[in-house]
């Protein structure tokens, strides 16, 4: 299968003749519409799973974890660290919505390992105003993982925090590594 990220793109190519890149989702999206059947879902994840994940674009979660849709709610940020807004989403996952396990999954050549919290210093100094919200870069993405499993572990607001489990996903060979949390 030939997908966008497999060929080099130059940015001007990923942008339609009559448009933005966003015309072509637009575009793609009507197509997918013209065929779409209500699957007769709801929101409720058949496998009562949250997976917590990094944004990056070379992790595709529902392939490399053998997902459906309408499996498991999906939560996705930068470096997959479970930060205030990610509690947030688990607790609305399990106490509204059914999960009861909560996967974990940072990956290899994370771009949270090459930034610091300069990144927020930088902005403040370029539009006149401080993020309110930290970088949360590290340098070991076993030791951010295990901080990320301790932080749903010890979350007030979740229910179930017994199947909390974290893994490192190499995206050189698609293989997930289980972390210790010790």
């Amino acid at each position: 299968m030939t997908t966008s990220a497999s060929v080099p793109v130059e940015p001007e190519d990923a942008i339609s003749a009559d448009g933005t890149v966003t015309d072509r989702l637009i575009d793609a999206n009507q197509q997918y519409a013209a065929a779409f059947t209500d699957p007769g879902m709801d929101a409720r994840p058949v496998l009562r799973v949250a997976v917590v994940a990094c944004m990056d674009a070379r992790l595709d979660l529902h392939a490399a974890l053998g997902l459906e849709l309408g499996d498991c709610h999906t939560i996705r940020n930068a470096g997959g660290v479970v930060t205030d807004d990610v509690i947030r989403s688990l607790t609305i996952s399990q106490r509204a919505l059914g999960t009861r396990s909560v996967a974990l999954i940072h990956h290899t050549g994370c771009g949270l390992e090459s930034l610091t919290e300069d990144f927020r210093h930088e902005l403040e100094m370029e539009v006149g105003q401080r993020p309110a919200w930290a970088v949360e870069a590290f340098r070991d993405v076993e030791q951010d993982v295990r901080q990320s499993m301790q932080r749903v572990r010890t979350s007030p607001f979740l229910l179930h925090t017994d199947d909390v489990r974290g893994f490192v996903f190499d995206v050189k060979t698609g293989r997930l590594r289980e972390i210790d949390p010790a």
